[in-house]
C-alpha cells in the first residue's frame, strides 16, 4: 500500500509517493522549477493566487504517478503540509475570492497589536498563547477593514492546507491545529477564539468544520479523482502546517525534543507539555499535531522570515557562477567570525522575533581591501544561525532547551559551514535525517487513515544520515563571532 504527501510551500509544491510497508520514498517531484510567484503590489505585501498551489500539485502529481507507475487503487490516503498563517476566502461556490496572503505579509501587524492592547495583554497571552500579531485572523480583519465588498462575499475561510483538501474533498474543513496558528483559538476555554472575533467583528459562521488532524477527512470527488489520476478510493487523512509537518517528519513528538528547518525560512521548533507562552510573542506557541485538552503537546516556534532567501539573494547578486555547493566551500575556507563582517537576514518582512520589527537586513564591517565574496557567504550563513541563537534564548525562558536539534538532511543543512555553527553556538548535538515535509505529510497519512498502528510504527524506517557535535575547543570563537552579531543587531534595532 502507499501513501501520498503533498507538500504546499509558497516557493514550490513538493508530492511523494511512499510505500507505506518498507518506508521508501518511491517517486517525488516539485513544481514549478524556478520559485512560485509571489506579487507584491505594496512593500511589506506578500501574495499568492491558490491556484498556482492546484496547478503545480497537479504537475508534480503527474510526474510521481509517471515515473512511479503505481496503480491508483493501491493509494490508501493523502497527507497535506502547508505554508502557515496564509489566509484565503471562499464563496459559497468555493471560488477563491482574492489572492490568499500569506505567512511573510506584514501589512497587518500594527492591526494584531492593536488588538493586544484592546483586548489586554494578559487576557490575549493567557487565552491565545500569542499576540493576534500578523497572523491569520489580524489579515482578515485587513480585508474586513481595506476591502469589505470582497470580506461580504466570504463563505469560509481557510488556511492553505484546508484550500487544497476543500479542491480534493469538495469539504470545507480545518483543525484545532491550523486555528491555533492563525490565533483563532482560545486554548483556556477550548473552542473558537471568541474574545478576537468580537473585537475583529467576524462571525463563527466563517469558520469551516473542524476535524482531528489525523482522520479520515473526506474521500476524493469523483472529478479531481478523474482529473488527477487518483481513485476515488483514496481519502485525505491528515493535514498540518509546514513547521508542525516538519517536526511530525522527524519524529518530533515528546516533551523536550526539537526539530529544525532553514529553508526560504527558518524555524526551530520545540515541543512541551506545559503551557507556556513568551510575554512579547517573540516566539509562539501553537497545538502541535498531537495536541488535546487533556494531554497538551504544544509547538513553541521560533521562526526567522530571512533564512534561505538571503543565501539566495547572494547566489543571484555575486554567485551566479556558482552551484550553492561551491558557495558552500567558499564559505568554508574562511575563518569563524568571517574576519570581522557581520550580516543580520533581516530582509523578509517583519520579524517577530524583533517584535514585529521590520529592520531589513543590515551589511556591517566590510573592508574592501581585505573582504570578498566568501566573506559575505560565510557571514550570511553565521547571520542566520545568529538569529536562531537569538531566538533560541527566548525559548529557553519558557523551557525549551536545545541539546539536541533534528533537522531533514536539506536546504542550509546541506551546508557544513551552517551546521557546525549553530552546533557550536548553541553547544547542541545536530542529527541529520532522511525526510522531508512531503514525506513526513505521507507518514501522517498513514497514521491518520490507520494504515499504521502507530506513530512508533510509522517512524520505524526512519533513518539518521549524519550527526554533528559541538566542537568545544571551538566554543569562544562562536561566542566572541555571537557577541559581536549581537552588538550589530542592537545598534540597528534603535
Amino acid at each position: 500500500m502507499y501513501l501520498l504527501g503533498f507538500d504546499v510551500g509558497s516557493s514550490s509544491v513538493k508530492v511523494s509517493l511512499l510505500n507505506g510497508e518498507t518506508g521508501k520514498c518511491e517517486a517525488t517531484s516539485f513544481h514549478p522549477k524556478e520559485e512560485m510567484k509571489i506579487t507584491a503590489e505594496q512593500p511589506d505585501w506578500a501574495e499568492q493566487d491558490p491556484e498556482l498551489w492546484w496547478k503545480n500539485l497537479k504537475l508534480a502529481l503527474a510526474d510521481v504517478l509517471r515515473e512511479s507507475r503505481v496503480n491508483p487503487d493501491d493509494i490508501e490516503s493523502i497527507g497535506i503540509s502547508y505554508q502557515m498563517h496564509g489566509l484565503v476566502m471562499v464563496d459559497k461556490n468555493h471560488d477563491v475570492i482574492r489572492p490568499s496572503i500569506i505567512w511573510c505579509d506584514s501589512r497587518a501587524a500594527s492591526i494584531g497589536d492593536k488588538a493586544f492592547e484592546e483586548i489586554g495583554g494578559e487576557r490575549c497571552l493567557s487565552s491565545l498563547l500569542n499576540s493576534p500579531g500578523n497572523f491569520t485572523a489580524s489579515k482578515l480583519k485587513w480585508v474586513k477593514d481595506n476591502e469589505p465588498q470582497l470580506f461580504e462575499k466570504v463563505w469560509k475561510i481557510m488556511l492553505p492546507g484546508d484550500y487544497i483538501a476543500m479542491k480534493l474533498t469538495g469539504e470545507a474543513q480545518t483543525t484545532i491545529g491550523g486555528l491555533s496558528e492563525g490565533i483563532m483559538w482560545d486554548f483556556k476555554e477550548n473552542k473558537l477564539a471568541k474574545l478576537l472575533f468580537e473585537n475583529y467583528g467576524f462571525s463563527a459562521d466563517i469558520i469551516p468544520e473542524i476535524v482531528p488532524t489525523f482522520a479520515n477527512q473526506g474521500q476524493l470527488t469523483k472529478e479531481v479523482a478523474a482529473e488527477l489520476g487518483l481513485s476515488t478510493k483514496t481519502k485525505v487523512s491528515y493535514r498540518a502546517g509546514d513547521q508542525p509537518n516538519n517536526a511530525l517528519s522527524l519524529n518530533v513528538l515528546n516533551p523536550g525534543e526539537i526539530a529544525a528547518t532553514a529553508g526560504t525560512s527558518g524555524v526551530v521548533y520545540g515541543v512541551s507539555d506545559e503551557v507556556k507562552y513568551d510575554p512579547q510573542s517573540r516566539v509562539n506557541t501553537f497545538a502541535h499535531v498531537n495536541y488535546s485538552k487533556d494531554d497538551p503537546r504544544l509547538g513553541v516556534l521560533l521562526c526567522i522570515n530571512g533564512t534561505g532567501i538571503l543565501n539566495a539573494w547572494l547566489k543571484r547578486q555575486v554567485g551566479a557562477d556558482l552551484s550553492y555547493e561551491a558557495m558552500n566551500e567558499l564559505a568554508a575556507k574562511v575563518p569563524i567570525g568571517s574576519k570581522g563582517v557581520t550580516i543580520l537576514p533581516f530582509g523578509n518582512g517583519a520579524e517577530r522575533v524583533l517584535n514585529n520589527k521590520n529592520i531589513g537586513s543590515v551589511f556591517s564591517g566590510i573592508n574592501f581591501n581585505i573582504h570578498d565574496k566568501s566573506h559575505l557567504l560565510r557571514a550570511a550563513q553565521e547571520g542566520i544561525v545568529f538569529s536562531f541563537k537569538y531566538g533560541m534564548d527566548t525559548m529557553q525562558n519558557i523551557g525549551i532547551n536545545a541539546k539536541v536539534i533534528r533537522a531533514g538532511k536539506a536546504n542550509m543543512f546541506l551546508s557544513p559551514v551552517f551546521r557546525d555553527t549553530l552546533a557550536g553556538v548553541t553547544g547542541a548535538t545536530i542529527e541529520l535525517y532522511n525526510t522531508d515535509g512531503s514525506v513526513g505529510a505521507a507518514r501522517g497519512a498513514g497514521i491518520g487513515s490507520g494504515y499504521y498502528a502507530s506513530p512508533a510504527e510509522a517512524f520505524s524506517n526512519l533513518k539518521k544520515l549524519e550527526t554533528v557535535e559541538p566542537d568545544s575547543s571551538k566554543k569562544a570563537e562562536y561566542e566572541a563571532a555571537y557577541e559581536n552579531w549581537k552588538e550589530v543587531l542592537k545598534k540597528s534595532i534603535k
